[in-house]
């Protein structure tokens, strides 16, 4: 030993933050093992990047390492490291206060406000991510000496207020601090922190990919009930993501992304990307073959997981990928990045956006390039992901044009394979303007609804959308490629253009307008209760009518999702669309002329009524009334 024991105060807001860091803060108290081999890391970097500047710094490089050891009669836990180490100064001034650290304004605020809240705002330091030792430990002693310096210096601390600090001979350069173990209490959250399990089960999960070796002496027994002291590596260093893409298997790629997933596939699509600059970091994204089981869950986990300098943050790190991308699975590895004090949160910043919209950038690039090479592999990832790909439509304006190109969607051009929006309009009729659908619960249902009959006639291709999130995004997005989203169950649909076609066909629709004065706005106060209006139809061929929307209507399917999700919308009243040349109709205008007050009139309104709604797979207001009109009028025709 050197000089006499100093005994300082903790500054009173770096007393504050260790009531905070030992009662409040953290929420798994294992991380603080973490913590001490990051700063053990950090050490063993500046070391290295300084003998690189110093070429007279007396320095061993040759094995930079960490060191657990345990000493479960004395009941410590020591973490040791060969780096840089630390100065008197150095000590005093990163654990003794958090000058510098910007969070005593920040301390005091708390102070003010007593929201606790408030403490996961703090930003982490050296000296901050030290406190959390004490989250373990009734005392701390840390004992190091700083490269280039003869003099080591050993401090002390229980945590409550109060610091020893002296001078210590002999100590080689680095850092070692030694935890005084609390007992194991499983309520409070305290593990035996002694156990060689424990201590294994920590490093890999935090600390695997430091680049530096993690060693452990343990002790093994032979089959001859020998006892020899061995000592491993705990951690692989093996960071994938750090390493250059041509010096990586696909083997090793598929081990990686496996671990991380558990899944027992092989990924669909590596990406593996480097971005350098004011803001560095290493992703490594997988697109899964498949979905897994949850994607649909609202309980189910998402995001990629956050490294920071190789040390493990979080496994879910929502803030970097949007809910549309749940899918993908992966390490984003950031250089510098805010985080709160526990590094638990990540910090709402300028970067954390940044990083997020070049990995959705990324992600879309890699699909479109899928479907651009091998549109059969593109069409199997769709089948997996391409409803959620589609929620990205409601949820991220900035890549809508991105989305909408990958959008692959049933239609009536080939009843096997999906056409892209781009295929869709490569092949548009001459003067067509819009981009036609029609949603539904089935193809089925969609192909045979009596929208389609026109259509079908004159040769125009339908997308046909079935997934409950294309009742949404269609009303979202205004057009693609210059040409509008138009469905074709709302509106009016005249596919002879503006001009009504031939003067021939323009004679014949005034004549039937003129023959249907009388029976449409009889019709349409018949059945006020139940349509907004009665009208002919150009969208008909063979059926007798059908119900339509305004053009800024909701869809009943839609007003049905809304009710379904607990919200109150107001009931929309459609159209009642009448095709004139159907033999039904015909016949009810002719019987409406020869006898407009006959009461069967209405009752056979209700039942053309009913019939449209049933014949797009719609639901009947009465379904009861409807069976019993029916079945009277089929007896009467007996």
């Amino acid at each position: 030993m050197g000089s006499t024991v100093e005994t300082l105060e903790f500054q009173a807001e770096t007393r504050q933050l260790l009531r905070l860091v030992i009662h409040s803060i953290y929420s798994n108290k294992d991380i603080f093992l973490r913590e001490l081999i990051s700063n053990a890391s950090d050490a063993l970097d500046k070391l290295r990047l300084e003998s690189l500047i110093d070429s007279g710094l007396d320095a061993d490089t040759s094995d930079l390492h960490i060191t657990l050891e345990t000493d479960p009669e004395a009941r410590t836990l020591t973490v040791r490291d060969n780096g840089i180490g630390m100065s008197r100064e150095d000590i005093v001034e990163l654990i003794g206060t958090i000058a510098k650290s910007g969070t005593a304004g920040l301390l005091e605020k708390i102070k003010e406000t007593e929201d606790a809240a408030a403490a996961q705002s703090l930003i982490g330091q050296f000296g901050v991510g030290f406190y959390s030792a004490f989250m373990v430990a009734d005392r701390v002693t840390l004992r190091t000496r700083r490269a280039g310096t003869e003099a080591g210096t050993q401090w002390e601390s229980d945590g409550e207020g109060t610091y020893e600090i002296q001078a210590v001979d002999g100590l080689p350069v680095g850092t070692s601090v030694t935890l005084h173990l609390k007992p194991a209490d499983g309520e409070d959250g305290l593990a035996d922190y002694l156990a060689d399990w424990k201590i294994r089960q920590i490093v890999k999960q935090y600390s695997d990919f430091i680049r530096w070796p993690i060693r452990m002496a343990s002790e093994r027994t032979d089959a001859d009930g020998a006892t020899t002291r061995q000592v491993d590596t705990l951690n692989s260093m093996k960071a994938l993501w750090a390493r250059p893409r041509s010096e990586v298997t696909e083997a090793e790629y598929t081990e990686f992304y496996q671990q991380i997933s558990h899944d027992w596939l092989a990924p669909a699509e590596t990406i593996h990307m480097r971005a350098e600059g004011t803001f560095e970091y290493e992703a490594l994204l997988f697109i899964p073959s498949q979905a897994p089981f949850d994607l649909f869950s609202r309980d189910a986990k998402r995001g990629v997981q956050l490294y920071v300098k190789r040390v493990f943050i979080m496994d879910d790190c929502e803030a970097l990928m949007p809910d549309y991308l749940r899918f993908v699975k992966g390490v984003v590895d950031a250089h510098d990045l805010s985080l709160n004090i526990s590094r638990e949160i990540l910090q709402q910043d300028r970067q954390i956006r940044g990083v997020r919209r070049r990995l959705v950038k990324k992600v879309l690039g890699a699909l479109k390039d899928i479907q651009a090479k091998d549109s059969e592999r593109y069409l199997k990832l769709w089948d997996q992901f391409g409803r959620v790909l589609k929620e990205g439509l409601l949820e991220d304006a900035d890549s809508t044009a991105s989305l909408l190109e990958l959008v692959s969607a049933a239609s009536t051009h080939d009843a096997e394979r999906p056409t892209t929006l781009r295929e869709y309009v490569g092949r548009m009729k001459e003067g067509q303007e819009a981009i036609y659908y029609l949603t539904g619960e089935d193809r089925a249902t969609v192909e045979n609804s009596p929208h389609m009959e026109a259509f079908a006639a004159k040769g125009y291709e339908v997308l046909i959308l079935t997934d409950p999130v294309d009742e949404v995004w269609v009303e979202r997005v205004p057009d693609f490629d210059g040409h509008r989203l138009q469905s074709i169950a709302k509106g009016q649909v005249d596919l002879d253009g503006p001009d009504g076609g031939d003067e021939e066909a323009g004679a014949e629709k005034a004549k039937r307008e003129q023959e249907f004065a009388a029976l449409l706005p009889w019709l349409t106060q018949a059945l006020s209760g139940q349509v907004k209006e009665v009208r002919l139809s150009s969208r008909l061929t063979t059926s007798a009518a059908c119900v339509v929307g305004d053009a800024q209507d909701m869809t009943p399917t839609l007003e049905k999702m809304y009710r379904a999700m607990g919200q109150q919308v107001p009931p929309v009243k459609r159209i009642l669309e009448l095709n004139p040349a159907h033999p039904l109709i015909t016949g009810l205008r002719a019987a409406h002329e020869a006898d407009p007050g006959n009461p069967a009139l209405a009752e056979i309104a209700e039942l053309v009524h009913g019939g449209a709604l049933l014949a797009e797979g719609g639901d009947l207001p009465d379904p009861a009334r409807f069976t019993r009109l029916l079945t009277e009028r089929l007896a009467r025709g007996l």
